[in-house]
């Protein structure tokens, strides 16, 4: 607490007055970096709405991994395994899948398809996305954010322009 305390210019009992305790401290981290995220993209794939569908799925992944390039740690914060071992943080982490899936199943359109079967396959294109970045990460390959949304937007439209309510 010492450190954040620093990092933000302000004395530990400040610190106290707005956080019981470090735990309350990640949670509230956790919820405003899940928040930021999903903001840049539903704002990017919002915006590119006028372009059609196909650039909506390439926004909302440039948004994704510039986001992540941007703020590494954060990612780091919203998806390590090692957060997913404590049950409070897992819920919040499990959470923040949920708002993903949620943001993104609000993009995919496919007559006749339910909503639960969009929100399923929004869980899909979420897990792309993260488990993309984390292997970008961790390989630290050099590719840039937009050239890698590129890539993996036309992976995923292959499949979404192949929906079909059955």
């Amino acid at each position: 607490m010492n450190d954040i305390a620093d990092a933000a210019g302000v004395t530990k009992p400040v610190l106290y007055q707005h956080f019981a305790s470090k735990r309350e401290l990640f949670l509230e981290l956790l919820a405003d970096v899940a928040s930021r995220l999903r903001a840049a993209v539903r704002d990017a794939a919002a915006s590119s709405a006028s372009d059609g569908p196909r650039a909506q799925v390439e926004a909302g992944f440039a948004a994704w991994f510039n986001w992540v390039d941007a703020n590494r740690d954060g990612f780091t914060v919203l998806f390590d395994s090692e957060v997913r071992r404590d049950p409070e943080f897992a819920e919040q982490a499990a959470k923040v899948q949920r708002q993903m899936a949620d943001t993104v199943a609000e993009f995919i359109v496919a007559e006749g398809l339910e909503s639960e079967r969009r929100r399923l396959l929004a869980y899909g294109i979420v897990g792309l996305g993260e488990s993309t970045c984390r292997r970008w990460l961790e390989k630290e390959i050099d590719l840039d954010a937009d050239e890698l949304a590129v890539q993996v937007a036309g992976l995923a439209w292959s499949g979404l322009r192949g929906l079909s309510p059955n």
